[in-house]
């Protein structure tokens, strides 16, 4: 069976979040298990009707057994890899092909984290990281990572296509207005051009506005084969396409600091869809920092390279804009705790059902969410469709 066949053969039924912000006094899994409670839930199910599930985290090995006790699942399908942030988009595929061949009939989606909130050492945890996961050609500079590799890219293309601090700042005014209509986003208040420019520097070019939120919160969703999803409650949103790829780790690795391996998921995952970045109606980009959304923007399709600053110039990706992008508030005004990918899915999923409130795109049919790991390391995009795109 080809990857064009499995178009649509799958759907997303339910979705949920919890402790979003802050959640305070609450573990990572007790999050985790609501939001999870709740997507099983939204979709009609029960927790015993769930016998797959994909999950990853950063602060466990065996982060999926830990899961499975706490829900009290007995799955015949676990993916647990582990790619950053962009996990739980690439979740998508193994889980497509275990429930098309049989191997399971409903796979659970979670992820739960209390960045913010929980008391840490963050100096061990810096010390383990580097002994855990080494990076050679880089800790001898003593990097903050993930920032500095951020700046490094964001400097490299305004150098290579004459990009401003003010292209980028367009990024987070943008988000911080889409988050404006999100009473659910962690940072609601009024943001200028100005006030991201006056910001204070992190890591030139990248200012503290110009990076994402470090936020506490949990997102799961719920996928079953095509079939059944017409009989649950919920509108169903169809997967598509669904590709990923990693090119490098370290971000002294890439080729060119300018094109990240979105170039090839959203390629691939666009040819799976039988779609092009004109039919989507709304995109859902991983926005750790304002870079990622120029670069995605451009790698995806919608703009040849070089074109992203002049594509969000003045308003471009804003509520009105050419295109709506990161209509939640992004992780760069609604929430990050640590990796974003669960929560884009599940923006994608509500934006296709209608549900979302001043922010919702009308007739919105086609929705293309792009997950992001790493430095810039790991890239994973899914096409998901309502009923009339099958």
């Amino acid at each position: 069976m080809s990857l064009k066949q499995l178009r649509g053969a799958v759907a997303i039924v339910g979705v949920g979040q919890a402790g979003c912000g802050e959640a305070k006094g609450r573990t990572e899994m007790e999050i985790l298990a609501e939001a999870s409670h709740k997507a099983v839930a939204d979709a009609g199910l029960r927790m015993s009707d769930i016998d797959g599930l994909a999950t990853a985290s950063s602060s466990s090995a065996m982060w999926p057994l830990s899961v499975v006790e706490y829900l009290g699942l007995n799955p015949r399908f676990v993916d647990s890899t582990m790619i950053g942030g962009s996990s739980f988009v690439s979740h998508t595929m193994p889980a497509l092909l275990a429930l098309a061949s049989g191997q399971c009939d409903a796979v659970l989606v979670c992820y739960g984290s209390t960045q913010r909130t929980a008391v840490m050492n963050r100096s061990e945890i810096k010390r383990a990281r580097r002994q855990l996961e080494p990076h050679p050609f880089e800790e001898v500079y003593e990097p903050l990572q993930p920032l500095t590799s951020y700046a490094l890219a964001a400097r490299r293309y305004m150098h290579q296509y004459g990009a401003t601090r003010r292209d980028l700042a367009e990024v987070a005014v943008a988000a911080r207005k889409w988050a404006q209509l999100n009473p659910e986003a962690f940072r609601r208040d009024p943001l200028s051009i100005d006030d991201v420019l006056n910001a204070r520097m992190v890591s030139d070019p990248l200012s503290v506005l110009d990076s994402c939120l470090v936020t506490d919160g949990a997102g799961a969703f719920v996928m079953v084969r095509a079939d059944r999803a017409r009989d649950l409650p919920q509108k169903p949103a169809y997967i598509l396409g669904s590709a990923t790829a990693t090119w490098n780790k370290q971000i002294s690795a890439m080729p060119d600091l300018t094109v990240t391996a979105a170039r090839d998921s959203g390629a691939r995952a666009f040819e799976m869809a039988g779609v092009t970045p004109a039919d989507v109606d709304v995109a859902e980009l991983y926005d750790a920092f304002t870079i990622n959304t120029l670069l995605f923007l451009e790698d995806l399709g919608f703009c040849k390279k070089g074109e992203a600053a002049a594509f969000v110039r003045d308003g471009g990706i804003a509520p009105g804009g050419r295109l709506p992008v990161n209509t939640n508030g992004g992780g760069l005004s609604c929430v990050h705790p640590g990796m974003y990918g669960a929560f884009i899915m599940i923006e994608a999923v509500r934006q296709l059902r209608g549900q979302c409130g001043e922010r919702q795109i009308d007739n919105a049919r086609i929705a293309l969410v792009h997950g992001n790991g790493g430095t810039l390391s790991s890239q994973a995009t899914a096409v998901l469709g309502t009923q009339a795109t099958l």
